[in-house]
């Protein structure tokens, strides 16, 4: 106990010489009750009605891939708005009317093992809630977000999901009965790509270059399938799966820079294209990159197409350096702008829109006006962890 004592004497010494360097201003008078805090109150802040500009950021973080997200951003301010969990590798989009999320997702009884269970999640757009879920077969595609592994009929009726056991099939989902209703079997075929004149039917593209159309009967519980001639030729010029649509036509972009055209309104699809890339841009080999690598603006006609220089075999998930302006109906290219790294892009449906890219390099969100060179607008910093597709609202 005695060698305690000099310790106590100079923690005394300290304290005193403390009290004595504070200046008497700050010294609240002796037996003074200081004032109360405020009190605090939590509320619920109502989210602000979606715009044209609102966007929805899929994110399958790599690091957690089991607790995956999808982000809401406001475009035009570029403000978090909130986020819907999507599990593990979820696939989302949009229903036709915009007013539900659709999120085709996998969760195991024990985070990263256990029992299987893949579900459609349905989630209100106007609150961020879950609305309700239909069970569908485990076999959801477990793949990186790519537009056509989940779509909606035009009708919103139905949702098709992509699956891969390895062996293909699409899922149908009955919205309005809300169940399974049945799996169609599309070996070779991959994506799906709703018929917008024609609710009850989609199409899929093919490894031998044809596609292959599928139309519903009017209960979903059975098909009939129909394949084109061949459209393309893969092995020589192989096409990115994303395709853009524009009513019945889906505007597709191959590796080399080609713009394929492709026409779903008959019984089978059919297709014709053009070289974007010639002369002395060919020569300085301009070629597509990227994953989102196209965006429409349906009123304008306007396709926006990521590229880059000196292309070839391997390059073409290489972050865009120009953004080039398309009008696809008159095989032009009608300006040529900077394009923040871009490996995914897509653009507002509004009179002024803005075209919002993924920057690859710095994984960051931009927003570049299409209606002044493709200047920068604003940038979004640690927004997102391993994002590669967005849908407009």
């Amino acid at each position: 106990m005695p060698l305690r004592r000099p310790f106590a004497v100079a923690a005394l010494a300290l304290a005193a010489a403390a009290c004595l360097a504070t200046p008497a201003a700050a010294q609240a008078p002796r037996g003074a009750i200081p004032p109360p805090l405020p009190l605090e109150t939590l509320t619920v802040a109502k989210l602000a009605p979606a715009g044209p500009k609102r966007i929805y950021l899929s994110d399958v973080a790599l690091p957690h891939i089991v607790d995956g997200k999808l982000h809401v951003v406001d475009g035009d301010t570029m403000s978090y708005r909130g986020l819907f969990a999507t599990g593990y590798a979820g696939q989302s989009t949009l229903s036709a009317d915009r007013r539900r999320l659709y999120v085709a997702t996998s969760y195991y009884t024990r985070l990263s093992r256990g029992e299987r269970t893949d579900v459609l999640d349905v989630y209100d757009t106007a609150t961020l809630a879950h609305d309700h879920e239909i069970v569908i077969p485990p076999k959801h595609a477990q793949a990186l977000s790519y537009r056509g592994l989940i779509a909606v009929s035009a009708d919103d009726r139905w949702v098709f999901v992509q699956n891969a056991t390895p062996a293909v099939s699409v899922s149908v989902v009955d919205t309005k009965a809300r169940k399974f209703v049945q799996e169609i079997d599309t070996p070779g075929c991959w994506t799906i790509l709703p018929i917008r004149s024609r609710p009850d039917a989609f199409a899929t593209l093919c490894g031998d270059g044809t596609m292959l159309t599928v139309t519903l009967s009017a209960d979903g519980s059975a098909s009939t399938l129909e394949r084109s001639a061949k459209l393309f030729d893969l092995e020589k010029d192989p096409l990115f799966t994303h395709a853009e649509p524009d009513g019945d036509t889906l505007w597709y972009v191959s590796f080399r820079g080609v713009l394929h055209a492709v026409d779903l309104s008959g019984k089978v699809a059919t297709a014709n294209a053009w070289p974007m890339v010639t002369g002395a841009l060919a020569k300085e080999g301009w070629r597509p990159g990227g994953y989102q690598v196209s965006a429409l603006h349906r009123a304008s006609g306007r396709l926006f197409v990521g590229m880059h220089r000196k292309g070839g075999e391997g390059s073409h998930k290489n972050p865009a350096e120009q953004v080039w302006t398309l009008d696809p109906k008159a095989r032009r290219v009608l300006a040529r702008g900077p394009a923040s790294g871009a490996i995914s892009m897509a653009v507002s449906q509004d009179a002024a829109p803005l075209l919002f890219v993924i920057d690859g390099l710095k994984n960051e969100l931009v927003s570049l006006d299409p209606n002044a060179g493709m200047k920068t607008r604003k940038r979004m910093a640690q927004v997102m962890e391993t994002a590669v597709l967005m849908e407009l609202h």
